[in-house]
């Protein structure tokens, strides 16, 4: 990363590619929140035996709650496979933000209820969970993970801008006054042309695109996003992008 290169946070996606390799090197916060993430991979384990309870904890059901199960349990005890998680994650989000050279990868970290945080370049195996879930010995998972994510975030920005585009649910496992007071952020907003808050497909993409826009120009230069109809403009330090009317 290049001394001004802004650190981006992105969510993950429930949409997750298949398959993957054995691991080869671990990512950049194993050792920071292994021991962390080893607990939270044996509690979901452990609780996602029962289908019953599995359902209700990872919020899927038929073959998705399949898949789910079989994943965490591959997780658990060491045999999933991993793919680098610009890679795994295939939402709309990902799909809009494209192909990520390992510099950018590396620039983008990603909260998560089974890891904590990872950049896009990181090893990820298959896996299903929200961070407003609680488990058995843990709790509920955004405040079970916050001091450790917020730490790692300050650590691997480095004194760069960390700009936040995550939804409320990622947004919940961050201690924002502990991080503003290390680092500068920038937060952004997708809102509607009347001002309230955009979900959907359409503001998944734009925050994809947006995204790259980052990547490649920096925050400086984010008044100059235009989009589907979608423009950037500053709020203060922060940003907002609004759909067309």
């Amino acid at each position: 990363m290049g001394a001004t290169d802004p650190v981006l946070l992105l969510p993950p996606s429930e949409g997750k590619t298949e398959g993957g390799r054995a691991p080869t090197r671990p990512g950049a916060f194993a050792t920071r929140l292994g021991a962390a993430r080893a607990e939270v991979i044996a509690a979901f384990a452990a609780t996602t035996t029962d289908p019953v309870v599995a359902a209700k904890v990872l919020g899927v059901r038929g073959d998705l709650l399949d898949r789910a199960r079989m994943a965490m349990a591959a997780l658990a005890d060491g045999t999933a496979p991993v793919r680098p998680a610009a890679e795994r994650y295939s939402g709309v989000v990902w799909e809009h933000l494209g192909p990520l050279a390992a510099p950018q990868r590396r620039r983008i970290l990603v909260p998560s209820a089974v890891y904590g945080i990872t950049t896009a370049a990181d090893p990820v195996a298959d896996h299903r969970g929200k961070l407003s879930a609680s488990l058995p010995g843990v709790g509920r998972l955004d405040r079970f993970w916050r001091d450790l994510v917020t730490a790692a975030i300050v650590h691997h920005a480095r004194g760069r801008t960390v700009v936040d585009l995550l939804p409320q649910e990622h947004a919940a496992a961050v201690d924002w006054d502990a991080l503003a007071a290390e680092v500068e952020v920038v937060r952004v907003a997708f809102v509607r042309a009347d001002g309230n808050g955009a979900a959907g497909h359409g503001a998944k993409a734009v925050k994809g695109r947006f995204a790259r826009a980052l990547l490649e120009h920096g925050p400086g230069r984010a008044t100059r996003f235009v989009w589907d109809g979608w423009r950037a403009a500053r709020d203060g330090a922060d940003i907002v992008v609004r759909a067309p009317v």
